[in-house]
């Protein structure tokens, strides 16, 4: 099997950024390649939805300018992506970290990333809404905040190798993940 220099550029770009985040280990043993993720970092890419949505919600200016239907979708894509952390947690336990390759942690990870891609989508139409509704500074503080989250997404991705690899693009650095998340308070 022949990979292609661009190939594993990418796939080294991505293994750089996950392991440089302390996020994960990849081990490769024959054609099986097994990621292990650290527990702890996921929970703080999730808590990051979580607070990036309590955030947006919590500025009153939002809330009014968006209406009550499109705060309550963005509140209902919170509690998703807060209920499916409380399963992963729950299920993870005291466990320092999983193995990806088992089909159930598998199922139950990518939960978390598909919740909290879609509170990313959510808080990013609403922030086009706010561009026509509401003040400059109200924007620049809900803007903050929805790319603090897109970019801890991007890290979640990055870390599990799918959408960014597929796009060719390597995440974002650990100083930009440790600043996006000291916006939205997780540290």
């Amino acid at each position: 099997m022949q990979i292609s220099r661009r190939k594993f550029l990418h796939h080294s770009a991505l293994a750089a950024t996950a392991l440089t985040a302390g996020a994960c280990t990849i081990t490769t043993s024959g054609q099986v390649t097994t990621l292990t993720l650290n527990v702890a970092t996921i929970e703080k890419y999730a808590k990051a939805g979580i607070s990036a949505v309590t955030t947006v919600i919590g500025i009153a200016a939002v809330s009014s300018a968006l209406g009550p239907v499109v705060v309550s979708g963005i509140e209902a894509a919170g509690a998703t992506l807060n209920a499916a952390l409380a399963a992963f947690i729950s299920a993870a336990g005291d466990t320092v970290t999983i193995s990806y390759d088992d089909t159930s942690w598998k199922t139950q990870v990518d939960s978390l990333l598909d919740d909290l891609d879609t509170v990313v989508s959510k808080l990013s139409t609403a922030l086009t809404l706010l561009k026509t509704r509401a003040g400059s500074s109200v924007v620049s503080t809900a803007s903050m905040a929805v790319n603090a989250v897109q970019t801890v997404l991007n890290a979640f991705e990055a870390l599990l190798g799918t959408v960014m690899l597929k796009r060719g693009i390597a995440g974002p650095t650990q100083t930009e993940i440790d600043n996006a998340l000291k916006v939205l308070g997780v540290a």
